[in-house]
């Protein structure tokens, strides 16, 4: 609270003729929140006068469409490899970083889906700042706590975001506000609160011709060219 106190102060000392309104709140997670615009549904509003508003700088709001779109394909790409859904781990980006690949959070947590440091070892990040290895971890790791929780989302988030040892300790969604926030925030952004359950590899069926004769192919990995139909799971 004291930096709520001195926020009046500072701003005194960078002095302009014009003043702005400053309205402060808490967020779903609990964070602080600075901006000059009023948000509707907040709780516990404070408002505070201030001087100079070319100088103040309010909180990042969520990533503009420019931004997520960046990072469209990778997301695809990896959310594919491990059958998760990719407004899922955009809602996951969203909510741990914003979009911003430099992010480091207070605790140590870095990049796109804040890997802690020991986690993004386990996971063989080399660079977890930048986001294809950022990305592929992270999807990665929520994959791997996806099959842990036989595919239940709310589990597998709380894990992410509080630790496996917490939800084993209390045998659900820890009650911690901003780990239920977090998951009650991600399943409402996300299109689908339940991303279908991994299956097993298509078997592809398809005919070429050898020699002059037709020879029927069955794969698990469909041909390069030509037509084919996929004929079942293993």
């Amino acid at each position: 609270m004291r930096s709520l106190w001195l926020l009046p102060f500072v701003c005194l000392a960078m002095a302009q003729p014009a003043f702005a309104q400053i309205y402060t709140w808490r967020d779903d997670a609990g964070h602080l929140v600075l901006s000059n615009k009023p948000q509707a549904g907040a709780t516990e509003v404070a408002t505070y006068a201030v001087p100079g508003r070319s100088m103040m700088r309010t909180t990042t709001p969520p990533a503009r469409a420019q931004t997520r779109a960046r990072y469209d394909d990778l997301i695809e790409q990896h959310a594919a490899n491990h059958g998760l859904s990719p407004d899922l781990v955009r809602a996951v980006i969203q909510a741990e970083s914003g979009f911003n690949p430099r992010a480091i959070s207070a605790k140590g947590a870095m990049g796109l889906m804040q890997l802690m440091p020991a986690t993004a070892r386990e996971l063989g990040v080399n660079d977890p700042f930048r986001p294809d290895d950022n990305i592929r971890g992270g999807v990665s790791y929520l994959a791997q706590l996806m099959t842990r929780y036989n595919q239940n989302l709310e589990p597998a988030l709380a894990a992410y975001n509080a630790g496996p040892g917490n939800v084993e300790r209390y045998g659900a969604v820890p009650p911690f506000r901003e780990t239920r926030a977090y998951v009650k925030k991600i399943t409402g952004a996300t299109s689908s609160s339940r991303p279908p359950a991994p299956r097993g590899p298509v078997i592809y069926k398809w005919v070429e011709v050898v020699d002059g004769k037709s020879r029927t192919r069955y794969s698990n990995i469909p041909p390069r060219e030509g037509e084919y139909e996929i004929v079942g799971r293993r």
